[in-house]
C-alpha cells in the first residue's frame, strides 16, 4: 500500500528512506492505541499504533516488540507479520520516504497507564472502531488485516 501525502512537484524526489517498525496488539477483540505527545501534520492530535525506529542492529521484530512494550506499557507476544506501510512526507522542504513493517502481537500482561513519555494517552479500543479511528490509513489497514485474521480463528 502506497499513500502519497504530499503531490507538490516542486519538492524534490524522496532525499532519503527511514524505516520503523511497529504492532497491532490485540486483547479480547480490542486493540491497544496510542496518541503520541508529537503532533501529526497541522498541529493535529494522531491516534496511531505503537511503532518506531529500531535501536542499533535491531532485528525488525525486536524493534517492534521494543516499542509495543515501551509506548503501551505492555508486555504481549508478536504472532505474526501483518504487512508493511509505505508512504512519503515532507520533512524541512525534502521528501522523505517511509516504510513501517507491522506485526500482530497478543497481549500478555501490563497496564496501559505505564507508556513511556512520548504518549500523551495508550487505550484499548475494539478492533472494528479502530479500523475508523485510527488517523493513518495505513494503519487502519493493519487493524483490518489483524480482525480478519481474528475472524478466522473463531
Amino acid at each position: 500500500m502506497t499513500r502519497t501525502l504530499w503531490s507538490d512537484t516542486s519538492i524534490s524526489t524522496p532525499s532519503k528512506a527511514e524505516f520503523s517498525a511497529g504492532g497491532v496488539v490485540v486483547r479480547d477483540g480490542q486493540v491497544a492505541v496510542v496518541v503520541p505527545v508529537k503532533r501529526g501534520p497541522g498541529g493535529r492530535r494522531a491516534v496511531a499504533l505503537p511503532k518506531g525506529h529500531p535501536d542499533g542492529n535491531e532485528t525488525p521484530e525486536q524493534a517492534a516488540i521494543r516499542e509495543v512494550g515501551e509506548e503501551t506499557g505492555v508486555q504481549a507476544e508478536l504472532i505474526e507479520k501483518l504487512g508493511d506501510v509505505h508512504y512519503t512526507y515532507e520533512r524541512r522542504g525534502k521528501r522523505v520516504s517511509k516504510n513501517v513493517a507491522f506485526y500482530l502481537f497478543e497481549y500478555r500482561s501490563g497496564d496501559l497507564a505505564d507508556h513511556d513519555h512520548e504518549i500523551e494517552e495508550a487505550r484499548w479500543v475494539p478492533l472494528e472502531e479502530a479500523a475508523h479511528l485510527l488517523t493513518y490509513s495505513g494503519e487502519r489497514e493493519m487493524v483490518l488485516r489483524a480482525l480478519s485474521r481474528s475472524s478466522q480463528d473463531r
